[in-house]
């Protein structure tokens, strides 16, 4: 039996999900975050549940020539990446056997899953800057990152996933609020301004949004900040104040108030300009994001005498993608402010034959199908984590439309949904971009097909 706190040298024998490493004693299951196959390390067992244990790593017995050294200072104490121990292209290959193993667990059509879209740079490539500020142990003022499944924040001296101008930018802010002695939040006692620095960049076009999320309404010096801080950074576009009053671990809250600029960005994704707002979804890696659309779109094969459905629309980035080969799409979208940013992007960029429409995609795909009796061709879903909801998948069971293209940031989901189509749907293929360099998520691109005898 293992025991907590007791070593063990132990050869790590696979990857999981997390990319953490997967070892055996005695056909009991051991996790040792940090470890690489094939290599062998001496382990103090953690914690121990009813069919499988943590460890953490005490020595290196013989290490795999994929470990690197991490380049990163915070990277053992942060959250934000987990696999900046390893070689760029073997951690391409954890993610690829991580979904193909859950392929092989839960689909009856054991389909080979492609390789992964590597990112050719794959540093500083965030366009979404979020550092949360506050006070620490000594009752001094904090901006930096969350430490790994705690709310202690670790000052960050260099990221190497966020983009560098965004992190001078909040930088600065930070340092501004310092020398002026405002007040940053504290969550024990849920005084003080400041909560968090967010910071926006449109890759493309060069222009920067800050957002201050603040447990109030204004500050005291907004005017001066305005002036220093524009002075400072002329790429600033806008400035919005982001009021956030509640004991809350979301970030934003639904107030906003521009102080400078008029509240948004713009970039552009393929030949298509978007305008981003502090609320709305853009895709963090928008360089990965143009590869990504352009292969959905082409898995699609969306022809002129197509109607879309684009369920979970965002501001309608792959909605006005899918737009210039289909007779109609309709994007779906809950957020109220993402909808109106979609119509306003749809607008900007000549486009007529897409409608979006707010409200929950379970009520608006029901009353699409069964009110309005509009019958899609191909659907394209890129649902929240937790996947698509059993109504939906019943609606397009029932509706059957040629084609599927699911979309997916969490591989469980995806592929637990892919099983509940698979009766009335032949999954053609799950391609798999890196949208985000040395951490364990990837984005996935199923295709299902309509079986012919349906």
């Amino acid at each position: 039996m293992v025991e907590k706190n007791k070593e063990y040298i132990v050869d790590i024998i696979d990857n999981g999900f997390q990319g953490e490493g997967i070892a055996k004693i005695d056909d009991f299951t051991i996790f040792v975050p940090n470890a690489i196959k094939g290599e062998r390390v001496r382990v103090l067992i953690v914690k121990v549940l009813t069919s499988y244990a943590f460890a953490k790593i005490i020595e290196f017995v013989q290490k795999s020539k994929n470990r690197v050294e991490a380049d990163c200072l915070t990277y053992k104490r942060c959250g934000g990446c987990n696999l900046r121990h390893l070689k760029y292209e073997e951690t391409l290959k954890i993610k690829q056997n991580s979904v193909q193993s859950l392929v092989n667990k839960t689909l009856k059509n054991k389909i080979k899953v492609e390789d992964v879209l590597g990112m050719e740079n794959p540093y500083y490539y965030r366009n979404k800057v979020q550092f949360p500020v506050g006070i620490d142990k000594d009752g001094k003022m904090q901006m930096g990152v969350f430490a790994s499944r705690t709310h202690n924040i670790i000052p960050v001296k260099d990221c190497f996933i966020q983009n560098k101008d965004a992190q001078m930018l909040a930088k600065f802010v930070f340092n501004y609020w310092k020398e002026n002695n405002l007040s940053v939040y504290d969550e024990k006692t849920q005084k003080g301004l400041l909560r968090h620095i967010v910071v926006k960049v449109g890759i493309k076009t060069n222009e920067f949004m800050c957002v201050l999320v603040i447990n109030g309404l204004g500050f005291s010096k907004e005017d001066d900040f305005v002036k220093t801080i524009t002075n400072q950074f002329p790429k600033l576009t806008t400035i919005v104040i982001n009021s956030n009053m509640e004991n809350t671990n979301v970030i934003l809250g639904k107030k906003n108030r521009n102080i400078f600029g008029n509240g948004y960005i713009e970039d552009i994704l393929g030949e298509y300009k978007f305008k981003i707002s502090p609320l709305s979804f853009y895709q963090v890696n928008p360089i990965q994001a143009e590869k990504l659309y352009e292969m959905a779109v082409k898995q699609a094969e969306i022809s002129k005498d197509d109607v879309v459905f684009d369920l979970y629309c965002g501001i309608g980035t792959i909605s006005i993608f899918m737009s210039k080969y289909a007779k109609k799409v309709y994007g779906v979208e809950i957020v109220e402010e993402a909808v109106q940013n979609a119509k306003e992007n749809a607008k900007m960029n000549g486009i007529s034959n897409v409608e979006f429409l707010s409200g929950d995609v379970e009520n608006i795909l029901n009353d699409l199908l069964n009110v309005r009796n509009i019958k899609p061709d191909v659907v394209l879903v890129d649902p929240p984590r937790k996947g698509l909801d059993l109504k939906s998948i019943g609606n397009l069971c029932e509706v059957l439309p040629k084609r599927i293209v699911y979309i997916s940031c969490n591989p469980a989901t995806l592929v637990r949904d892919l099983a509940r189509l698979e009766d009335k749907y032949e999954v053609m293929g799950i391609r798999l971009v890196d949208m985000f360099p040395f951490t364990s998520h990837v984005e996935c691109v199923a295709v299902l097909q309509l079986k012919q005898d349906m």
